[in-house]
């Protein structure tokens, strides 16, 4: 996926910088006005000239950015108030060239000095950068801890102080920033789901760093955001249904006929020329009555799914939805795993049926796509401590069993049999609601019925969720948002 972005380590961001300088012939110190410009830039609209401003920096190049915000919102005439935690007696060379600019930096350098921070509007965070790798302690630790105290607007230059770049931080020492304005990069842990509190939004900007340097290095760990609209397939004037293949759904129970609906409605929305939805027969009239546009086949029982239908006409079959976990459904998807020579998507209650018939695994067809959410997975993938054990074993589960993971969560992470982990930057909170996955396993299985590859089409059907979520949310806002809202705002296509 040459379109989407890699995510680097300290590492590599450090050799990326280097790079840059030599390549470029600039000096570190200009590169460090590029930063803080394009820093300033982001949270601008969001300042007012009333408000008062504490810029709070440390001893290295992360202070360095500091200062240099500092010089740059004095010169929009902001009222700022640079501070200098002073925790080593030198500065790194491009941070004092910076803090010798600025004639009335507050210094501190014990508990006792420790301003109050509640004084101030907005407090910018440049104590510490990415290349932190052990806990803060010290005087230090408390003014961290003040700063988060006084419950202000708080903006983090590249990462919030505390937090560690590349794994999880062993301290609760962090600065709680509202935003954080990443340089040319978001860092791989503000998608861990325990740093939220951290980083409550995160935005990248442009720094002037080499994109083609970059995207050389060696990552397995990926952006997905809007670049993979680049994928879409055309839609041809002269087509027909015929050209957008034939989907089967299996899904429903009685009272969970509703997960039929949501995926069937999202599965037609999602382009497939033809849907066929697979159903218990209680759900017939609802079926019948809702979704006009697809075809619907009942089983024999009347509550539950006791019979595969033949799968032979269908270009990909989706199963899972409120189906319900009754063993003679498991039996179903047992023949289903064994007679499918096509990749599946399994979400849900086929989950778990997985995770309760272990041995199933290992039928999975190749290129198959399973969308837990997390408890789910844990399940069917065994019980993880942290999020970086269950991204291992999201990876492990992938390669293992070639199939793609969509491993729903905050920050969707989608696992590819070559080992790369996508972390979707599309949708929100307000998606949390039931519904919203099976939303989510119809668009995909429409996607596959198209033709478009495993990988693509969970990347694409994960990113234009989210976004289509994004867009019920501006106008139903986040508590009100449902999931037949995200099908109404779905539109698959570039803008």
């Amino acid at each position: 996926m040459d379109n989407l972005q890699k995510i680097l380590d300290t590492s590599q961001i450090r050799k990326t910088d280097k790079h840059t300088i030599a390549e470029k012939e600039i000096t570190s110190f200009a590169l460090m006005g590029h930063a803080a410009l394009a820093f300033v830039s982001a949270i601008e609209p969001f300042l007012l000239h009333s408000q008062k401003i504490a810029i709070v920096c440390g001893i290295g190049n992360n202070g360095g950015d500091g200062f240099a915000v500092a010089r740059i919102l004095r010169s929009k005439k902001y009222k700022v108030h640079p501070i200098l935690i002073q925790f080593k007696e030198t500065l790194s060379p491009d941070c004092n060239t910076n803090f010798q600019k600025l004639n009335d930096t507050i210094i501190v350098k014990s508990n006792d000095h420790i301003p109050n921070f509640s004084e101030y509007d907005v407090i910018i965070d440049a104590i510490f950068g990415s290349g932190l790798s052990k806990p803060i302690t010290g005087f230090v630790q408390q003014v961290i801890e003040s700063i988060n105290q006084a419950k202000k607007t708080v903006y983090s230059i590249d990462i919030p102080s505390g937090l560690y770049c590349d794994e999880l931080s062993n301290s609760e020492t962090i600065i709680q920033a509202d935003l954080v304005v990443s340089f040319q990069r978001p860092k791989f842990s503000f998608f861990f789901p325990e740093n939220g509190n951290y980083v409550k939004n995160w935005k990248t900007v442009d720094i002037g760093l080499d994109e083609v340097f970059i995207q050389q290095q060696s990552s397995n760990y990926y952006v997905l955001d809007e670049q993979i609209v680049d994928i879409l397939k055309p839609r041809p004037r002269q087509s027909h249904k015929g050209s957008y293949g034939h989907a089967l759904l299996i899904a429903g129970s009685y009272g969970k006929i509703g997960a039929a609906v949501l995926s069937s409605r999202a599965c037609l929305r999602s382009g497939v020329g033809l849907l066929t939805t697979y159903i218990p027969k209680c759900g017939y009239n609802i079926i019948q009555s809702t979704i006009p546009e697809a075809m619907c086949l009942i089983d024999e029982n009347e509550e539950f799914t006791t019979q595969l239908p033949k799968i032979s006409k269908y270009d990909i079959v989706g199963i899972g939805p409120g189906l319900g976990i009754h063993n003679k459904t498991a039996k179903v998807l047992k023949k289903l795993l064994s007679e499918s020579n096509n990749p599946l998507v399994i979400d849900a209650d086929a989950i778990n049926i997985l995770a309760n018939n272990q041995d199933l695994k290992s039928l999975i067809s190749e290129n198959s796509i399973l969308t837990p959410h997390i408890k789910e997975f844990d399940r069917l993938a065994g019980t993880s401590h942290t999020s970086t054990e269950r991204f291992q074993k999201q990876l492990a589960f992938s390669v293992k069993h070639k199939c793609i993971v969509v491993l729903k969560n905050a920050y969707t992470s989608i696992s590819s049999p070559e080992g790369n982990l996508y972390f979707n930057t599309s949708g929100n909170q307000g998606m949390a609601t039931g519904g919203s996955g099976d939303v989510l396993t119809g668009i995909i299985t429409g996607l596959l019925a198209q033709n478009y590859n495993s990988l693509h089409a969970a990347l694409l059907a994960v990113y234009f969720h989210g976004k289509a979520g994004d867009e019920a949310a501006n106008k139903k806002g986040y508590n009100a948002l449902i999931a037949s809202d995200i099908i109404e705002h779905l539109r698959i296509e570039k803008s």
